[in-house]
């Protein structure tokens, strides 16, 4: 099926709009790209892949970049979220809780 993911600033209480995310899978010779986009105005990109196959897959979320944008140091350079897909025909969500000193994610709907 497909992959979403939404990215929320922690420290400011507000969607991360304009984070560049990179979606990719594993393939015998390396990392392969499924998909690309940039987050929106409520911190989204709702189609950020689709035909997902089974296997490791990828999420990068280029924060450092958008850190800088809005003159805030941070500690991290891109964020990278890997995980399995084992049943394709199920929808995939990565969202990103985002502060400059920490992050954590889940397995969203």
């Amino acid at each position: 099926m497909s992959l979403s993911t939404h990215v929320l600033d922690t420290a400011r209480g507000t969607p991360a709009a304009g984070v560049d995310v990179l979606a990719e899978r594993a393939h015998d010779d390396g990392w392969v790209t499924v998909g690309r986009g940039t987050t929106d105005g409520d911190g989204r990109v709702g189609e950020l892949a689709d035909a997902l196959v089974p296997g490791t897959h990828r999420v990068t979320f280029a924060v450092s970049t958008w850190f800088a944008d809005r003159n805030t140091e941070t500690f991290w350079d891109d964020i990278t979220i890997t995980f399995v897909v084992t049943d394709a025909d199920q929808h995939h969500h990565v969202p990103l809780l985002l502060s400059p000193y920490g992050y954590s994610t889940y397995r969203g709907s």
